[in-house]
Order: C-alpha cells, then sequence, then structure tokens
C-alpha cells in the first residue's frame, strides 16, 4: 500500500480524521506496517502501551475483561495510548491474517506539536467526548436511583 492508502485509512477513523490532511500525511509517512497471523496477539492487557494501531486488513477481537469487540478494517484500537503513558486495559488478538499501521505515542505527540490546529481540534474533540461520557453516566446512575 501507498502513503495515499494510508492517508486515505486514516481518514477513515473519526478521531484522526480531525487533524486535517496535513497532519495525516505525516502521520501515514513517520508510521510502520505490522502484519499478523490468525491467533497473533497485538497485545495483552497490562503491557505498557506507547502506540495506537489502525486496522489496515483483517479483523482483531478485543476483549476487555467481560466485554469483547471485533475491530475490522479502519478502527483505531488503542487511542488513548497516543496520548498518555497507561498499560494496555484489554487484549487484542488477530482473528484472521491481519495488518495495522502502528502510529507511536512519540510520533503522534510531535505532529499534534508542530500543527497546534490540529491539536485544538483533537482536545476540543476529547473534551466533547468527556462531557458526554460522564452525562451519559448521570444519566444512568439516575435510571438506576428510581
Amino acid at each position: 500500500m501507498s502513503i495515499e492508502d494510508d492517508v486515505a485509512l486514516l481518514q477513515r477513523v473519526p478521531t484522526l480524521r480531525l487533524l486535517g490532511d496535513t497532519a495525516l500525511r505525516m502521520l501515514a509517512i513517520g508510521s510502520e506496517q505490522r502484519d499478523f497471523d490468525r491467533g497473533d496477539q497485538l497485545f495483552n492487557a497490562g503491557d505498557e502501551a506507547d502506540a495506537g494501531y489502525i486496522v489496515r486488513r483483517g479483523a482483531f477481537r478485543v476483549e476487555d475483561g467481560g466485554a469483547e469487540i471485533v475491530a475490522g478494517p479502519g478502527a483505531l484500537i488503542g487511542e488513548l495510548a497516543m496520548i498518555v503513558a497507561m498499560r494496555r486495559p484489554s487484549s487484542a488478538i488477530a482473528l484472521e491474517r491481519s495488518s495495522v499501521i502502528r502510529v507511536a505515542r512519540s510520533l503522534f505527540q510531535r505532529v499534534l506539536e508542530s500543527d497546534p490546529a490540529a491539536a485544538r481540534r483533537l482536545r476540543d474533540e476529547m473534551a466533547a467526548r468527556s462531557s458526554q461520557l460522564a452525562s451519559d453516566i448521570l444519566m444512568a446512575g439516575a435510571k438506576l436511583g428510581s
């Protein structure tokens, strides 16, 4: 796949789309592709997290305790790890022959530092999501309390 293909894939990811074409091109150029066979671990719960992964092809099962989702092409796995140092709260396993684009936190931070407008758009999106999540929790708590 070409850089243009990678930029097009990154544009499909809602969080990354906010950054704009220049930032996405920098991410596509600086990131790396990793390939996995069926059953290979992308990461394990408890691992140090220093990157996010965009599924290029194939699918991964992401397990967080009892919860489980399947992430296919265009899905961003481990989004928060691109922003803050943390341990993985979940595990991800390839369900078939798969490929990802690995976006290291250091690269993501360099891109944001070089494009303050993109960083502001991302900050605003994260703030809106946090606000919505807080609202959802309050609503759920009110329903449980009644």
